[in-house]
C-alpha cells in the first residue's frame, strides 16, 4: 500500500510541475497540414522544399528563449534533423511560410543551416516540428550541430511542444 501512495503521490507532483511549467499548454500548429496529417509536397524536396508556416501558442511566462527542432526518426540511418533555430524571441506566436524566425540556425543533417524538407527515400515518414521553451538563451554559434544544441539545452526546458505530419516522397 504504501508504495501505491508514494507512486500517485509522485506523478502528482509531476503533473502540478508540467502544468505549472506550462508543458502541458504550449502548442506548435500549421494550417498548411493537421496533426498526423500529409504534409503537402511544396514543404518538401518534391516541391519548393519551402518551411510551413507555423503558429505558436501558450508559450511559458518564464521562457526566455524557444528553440525549433524538425526530424525524421524513420531515416535509413536514425534520426534525421532537418531544421534547428535557437534563441528565438519567446514572443514569437507565428513563423511565415518560407520564412525562419529570428534567431540562429543550427547545420542539419543535409550539411546546410536552413530548412530541408521532408525526403524520404522510400516508405511514408513521420516529421516531428518541436518547439521547446527554455530558461536562458543559449550559447552556441550558428551552425551548431544537434548534438551539441541537445546538450546546450539539457536542464533548461520548462516547456515543450510536438506537431507531426507525414510524407511519402512521389515517384
Amino acid at each position: 500500500m504504501p508504495k501505491v501512495i508514494v507512486a500517485g503521490a509522485l506523478a502528482l507532483a509531476l503533473a502540478i510541475v508540467s502544468f505549472a511549467s506550462g508543458g502541458a499548454k504550449m502548442k506548435i500548429t500549421s494550417s498548411a497540414f493537421q496533426q498526423g496529417g500529409n504534409i503537402p509536397p511544396k514543404f518538401t524536396c518534391d516541391g519548393g522544399d519551402t518551411s510551413p508556416p507555423l503558429q505558436i501558442a501558450e508559450v511559458p511566462s518564464g521562457a526566455k528563449s524557444l528553440a525549433l527542432v524538425v526530424d525524421d526518426p524513420d531515416a535509413p540511418s536514425g534520426l534525421f534533423t532537418h531544421w534547428m533555430v535557437w534563441n528565438i524571441s519567446p514572443q514569437t506566436n507565428a513563423i511565415s511560410e518560407g520564412s525562419a524566425p529570428k534567431g540562429v540556425q543550427g547545420k542539419n543533417d543535409f550539411g546546410k543551416t536552413a530548412y530541408g524538407g521532408p525526403c524520404p527515400p522510400s516508405g511514408t515518414h513521420r516529421y516531428y516540428f518541436r518547439l521547446f521553451a527554455l530558461d536562458r538563451e543559449l550559447d552556441l554559434p550558428a551552425g551548431t550541430k544537434r548534438v551539441q544544441l541537445d546538450a546546450a539545452m539539457k536542464g533548461h526546458l520548462i516547456g515543450q511542444a510536438e506537431l507531426m505530419g507525414r510524407y511519402s516522397k512521389r515517384k
